[in-house]
C-alpha cells in the first residue's frame, strides 16, 4: 500500500482517521477520488453478517453484574454463493448489521495475542455443528440431552472462556455441562490453512519479463485464473514455462508475462473457486464489528487478486499491506524489481529499499482506530485503503475493558442505518439478526479516539544533470 512510483516524485498519504469528519477532511485535500476504494482482497471468503441464528441463552458475570445473553451461532451470506456459520471471539465488541467480513489470518486478530487460540480451534472441531449428533455429544460431555440451541450456546459458552477470558455461564443445564465438559477436554491445535490465497498478492518488474512468481494456496481441487482487462497492454497469465493458463491447483506458480516494449503500466489476476472455508479460520470485518471464527461451511466461493506493475528502467516497487495484530499495526512490504533504488519516508525515518531487494515496515496504529491510505502516483494514479485496527479484546487489554456489559443494542449499522431497538430487557444477543442488530457485553464506539497521524512515503528523486 505504498505508492507506485515509476516516473517523477510519488508519495503516499495515508491518513490515520480518528473519526469520520477528520476521514472526510482527508479525503477531500487528497485530489481526486480514488476509483476503487475496496484493498486487493489478500484471499479466501467474503460475506455478510445475516444475524444470530441458532442460540440459546448465557450468563456473563462483570464486575459484580450479571449480564444475560444470547450465545450461539451466527450466519454469514458468502459473496458469489455459498453459507458459512460462526462463533463471537470478541465478546466485549458490538456486532454492526448487515457488516461485510472477510477471511483472515489468526495473525490479524485478537488471536494473535491469544495464546488459547489452538484450544478454541480444537472446541470446533469437537463440538457443534461439527459433531451433529447431540446424543453422542451429550454421551461425551455426560450432559444430559442437548438440542441444536443448547449445543450452540455451550460450545459459545466454552470459546469465550479462551477467546475472551470471560466468567461465563450457560442459563440450561445441559449447556452448562457441555461448555464445562469442553474447556476441560480442549487441546491445542494449529491455525488451519486459507482456503485460497496468492503468495505474494503484487509483483514487479521490467517489461519483456515474467513477473512472479505468485504461489496458489487452496484447499479447493480447481481454480479458476482470470486476468483483467490486458488486451491493450497484450500481458497474459502464465505457468513458469510461458504457457497461457486458466485454472490452478495447489501449489501452482503463475506470472504476469509482459512483452517487450510495452508502456509502463499495471495488471490484475483473479483467482477463484468454490470449496468449503476450513473450520476455524478467522473472519474480520473492515468496520467495528465483533471478529468470529469458522464453525462450518457450505461449498462457498472464495477468491484471491494479485497485481503487477512494470516499467522500462529506474525504481519499480511491488506493493502489499497486511494488519499485524502481534505488532500492533499495519506491515507495508515494498519489494524492488527495478534497476535503481527506492526511496522513501515512513514515520518520519527514510528507507531505502535497493535494486531486487524487499523491505517491511509496521506502520503503527492505535487499537480500535480507523486508518486510511491514500496512495498516489504519476498519472492520476490514486487508489484509497482503509480499516480498522481491531486486535483485542476487552481481556486483553482492549479499548473498551473499562465499560460494562450493555442490553442496548449497537448504535448503528454497518450499511448507516440505525440499529432497532431491542426488547426482552436484560436480554442482550451477541449479534444481529437482519431486523434487531444488537449486541454482547461491553458497547463499544463505532467512532474511535485518538488523533490522526499522517504517514508520507516519497519517492526520491533520482539526480540526474541538468535537473
Amino acid at each position: 500500500m505504498i505508492s507506485v512510483t515509476r516516473r517523477g516524485s510519488a508519495r503516499l498519504a495515508a491518513a490515520v482517521l480518528a473519526s469520520g469528519l477528520v476521514a472526510a477532511g482527508a479525503i477531500a485535500t487528497a485530489g481526486v477520488a480514488a476509483a476503487d476504494e475496496a484493498p486487493p482482497s489478500q484471499g479466501g471468503a467474503t460475506a455478510t453478517l445475516s444475524g444470530l441464528k441458532t442460540f440459546d441463552r448465557a450468563v456473563i458475570h462483570d464486575k459484580g453484574k450479571d449480564q444475560r445473553v444470547g450465545a450461539g451461532l451466527f450466519e454469514m451470506a458468502v459473496d458469489n454463493g455459498g453459507t458459512i456459520q460462526t462463533y463471537c471471539i470478541d465478546l466485549h465488541n458490538p456486532t454492526q448489521s448487515k457488516a461485510k467480513y472477510e477471511e483472515k489470518p489468526w495473525s490479524a486478530t485478537s488471536l494473535a495475542h491469544n495464546a488459547e487460540a489452538g484450544k478454541i480451534n480444537w472446541i470446533l472441531q469437537n463440538s457443534y455443528p461439527q459433531v451433529n449428533d447431540l446424543s453422542a455429544l451429550a454421551a461425551k460431555a455426560n450432559s444430559g440431552p442437548l438440542t441444536e440451541k443448547t449445543a450452540a450456546a455451550g460450545t459459545q459458552v466454552a470459546i469465550w472462556r479462551f477467546s475472551d477470558g470471560a466468567d461465563v455461564d450457560a442459563v440450561d443445564p445441559a449447556a452448562q455441562k457441555l461448555a464445562d465438559y469442553l474447556e476441560k477436554s480442549a487441546q491445542s491445535l494449529q491455525e488451519p490453512k486459507a482456503s485460497l490465497s496468492l503468495d505474494p498478492p503484487a509483483v514487479s518488474g521490467k517489461s519483456g519479463e515474467r513477473l512472479g512468481p505468485i504461489k496458489v494456496h487452496t484447499n479447493a481441487d480447481s481454480v479458476t485464473v482470470t486476468p483483467g482487462d490486458t488486451a491493450s497492454s497484450g500481458v497474459k497469465v502464465v505457468d513458469k514455462d510461458g504457457k497461457t493458463i486458466t485454472s490452478a491447483t495447489d501449489g501452482s506458480e503463475l506470472y504476469f508475462d509482459v512483452p517487450a516494449g510495452a508502456a509502463d503500466g499495471s495488471a490484475t489476476l483473479t483467482a477463484q473457486a468454490a470449496t468449503k472455508v476450513p473450520v476455524g479460520r478467522a473472519f474480520a470485518s473492515a468496520t467495528k464489528s465483533q471478529t468470529q471464527i469458522l464453525a462450518g461451511s457450505s461449498e462457498s466461493t472464495v477468491s484471491a487478486t494479485a497485481t503487477a506493475d512494470w516499467a522500462k528502467k529506474g525504481p519499480i516497487p511491488a506493493l502489499s499491506a497486511e494488519k499485524n495484530c502481534a505488532k500492533g499495526g499495519v506491515d507495508i512490504t515494498a519489494t524492488n524489481k527495478g534497476d535503481e533504488a527506492f526511496s522513501f519516508e515512513l514515520l518520519g525515518e527514510k528507507h531505502t529499499v535497493e535494486a531486487g531487494k524487499s523491505e517491511t515496515i509496521t506502520a503503527p496504529v492505535k487499537e480500535d482506530q480507523a486508518y486510511k491510505f491514500t496512495i498516489t502516483g504519476p498519472n492520476g494514479f490514486e487508489k484509497t485503503f482503509s480499516g480498522v485496527l481491531d486486535c483485542k479484546t476487552a481481556s486483553t487489554g482492549g479499548g473498551s475493558g473499562d465499560q460494562t456489559p450493555s442490553s442496548q443494542p449497537s448504535p448503528a449499522s454497518a450499511g448507516g442505518g440505525s440499529a432497532d431497538s431491542t426488547s426482552g430487557g436484560d436480554l442482550a444477543e451477541t449479534g444481529s439478526s437482519s431486523n434487531t442488530p444488537i449486541i454482547a457485553g461491553v458497547a463499544v464506539a463505532l467512532v474511535v479516539i485518538g488523533g490522526g497521524a499522517v504517514f508520507l512515503v516519497r519517492k526520491k528523486k533520482a539526480t540526474a544533470t541538468g535537473e
